[in-house]
């Protein structure tokens, strides 16, 4: 207990910033679970509600290494708050378009657009604050506090939203937004003090030279680098994943709209109970055997019960392993790269980091859509009644998803074997230790 008192007092500030800004993100889901709503309704098209993401997503990628060098170069609690503001400038638009009778699809796409501008700059700014705020030896409960949070967001959004939207519509919606990001940015700006780092070098050097100061620290840190790689592929066969899962749920006989959702809670109630896990349990002796085992069972196990489950409880068994082991993954990579990455180098780090690990996530999206519409689903479609293949993954539309499954499975593992021999990444293990002992 005594222990436990301690850790709260030394994580106040961070654990303040934690809930409002939890808050506040819930907010903002709510917002865009909403929005995707209000577009389908106006539009019917699977397409152009989806290109809000992809207008969110894209400033994000294309942009992120000029962003870390903006974020060392600026006050990084000045940075949180005008992000912040931004967003919340952003939301009232939406607000005042709606009421107005004049809010259309271009309005959304412009504004993501700005939104994701404005967060490529934040969210290295908030991966910063985080490590200034909280000491070394609470990496790994903090890691798995945000992701707890994010889980319980996934878990709560569409619940409270939809309860919402049939209560109040979506103005009431909006309003608890704004609600909830006035709370949390009055915290901020009053009761979180955030050490200021000392950037003469980053204030000094050309904007060129600045953002590549996080692609040079990779290159001569081959083991945070392969890790980074490592989870680039990983994300494209993620992605790959995530635009074939509603192909085949909303297809399959016994699927639909509701097996759908019932797969994506209990995606979101295993990460939750993994953030509990790693919430509670003791640093490990290997953070780098943690990070590869975790994959290699996600990887192994949900994509080849998803490709030869026929019904929603085996889907949901396939979502709970496929996930649970994630958040370890997630807090343990979190250690190494806060352990070993210089704090006024992690802002141009980070950044170079979203480039890197993140720019494989629209290929792969693209890539799992082509494979689906244009590979599998037309090779199942030929199949007799009594082929091998008919057989293995049904009859009908949804089949050539669940072949995908497989190959993903396959896939997946395979691309997780050489990491596993990686000098390198086990190279952080012992650099982390010896920093320990030191």
């Amino acid at each position: 207990m005594k222990n436990n008192l301690t850790s709260v007092k030394e994580l106040r500030s961070f654990l303040i910033l934690w809930i409002t800004q939890s808050l506040s993100g819930l907010g903002s889901a709510m917002t865009s679970f909403a929005l995707v709503i209000w577009s389908y309704q106006q539009y019917g098209s699977a397409l152009t509600t989806s290109l809000l993401t992809l207008c969110s997503y894209a400033p994000y990628v294309l942009l992120s290494m000029f962003a870390g060098a903006w974020s060392d170069r600026w006050d990084k609690k000045a940075i949180l708050l005008i992000g912040d503001s931004f967003a919340a400038l952003c939301t009232v638009v939406v607000l005042v378009l709606f009421n107005t009778g004049r809010l259309e699809i271009w309005h959304l796409y412009l504004l993501n657009s700005l939104n994701g501008l404005m967060n490529t700059v934040q969210q290295p700014a908030a991966d910063v604050v985080t490590s200034l705020l909280v000491p070394k030896k609470h990496y790994q409960r903090v890691s798995a506090l945000r992701s707890f949070s994010n889980s319980l967001v996934t878990v709560l959004t569409p619940v409270i939203a939809s309860a919402l939207l049939a209560f109040g519509g979506l103005k009431t919606v909006i309003w608890i937004d704004l609600g909830t990001f006035m709370l949390a940015a009055s915290v901020m700006l009053w009761f979180i003090p955030v050490p200021h780092v000392r950037q003469e070098q980053a204030a000094t050097e050309s904007l060129l030279t600045s953002a590549g100061a996080g692609l040079r620290y990779l290159r001569n840190h081959r083991g945070i680098l392969d890790l980074i790689l490592f989870l680039a592929l990983i994300n494209f066969t993620a992605s790959m994943f995530n635009a074939a899962l509603p192909a085949m749920l909303l297809s399959r006989t016994g699927g639909g709209e509701t097996a759908l959702g019932l797969v994506n809670t209990c995606t979101g109630l295993a990460t939750l109970l993994g953030s509990l896990i790693v919430s509670f349990a003791p640093a490990p002796k290997s953070r780098v055997r943690v990070i590869l085992n975790a994959l290699l069972f996600s990887m192994s196990t949900e994509n080849f019960i998803l490709a030869f489950g026929r019904s929603t409880p085996v889907w949901c068994i396939a979502a709970v392993m496929g996930w649970i082991c994630i958040p370890l993954m997630s807090a343990n990579m979190d250690v190494l790269l806060r352990s070993n990455i210089p704090v006024e180098l992690q802002g141009r780090v980070y950044a170079a980091r979203n480039t890197l690990q993140f720019f494989t996530i629209p290929v792969g999206y693209l890539t799992g859509g082509w494979l689906v519409d244009r590979v599998f689903e037309p090779f199942m479609a030929q199949q007799s009644g009594g082929s091998l293949w008919v057989q293995l993954f049904g009859a009908g539309k949804g089949s050539g998803a669940a072949m995908l499954f497989l190959v993903l499975g396959v896939f997946g593992m395979v691309s997780c074997l050489p990491f596993r021999k990686d000098r390198h990444i086990w190279g952080l293990e012992q650099q982390e230790q010896g920093e320990e002992a030191a």
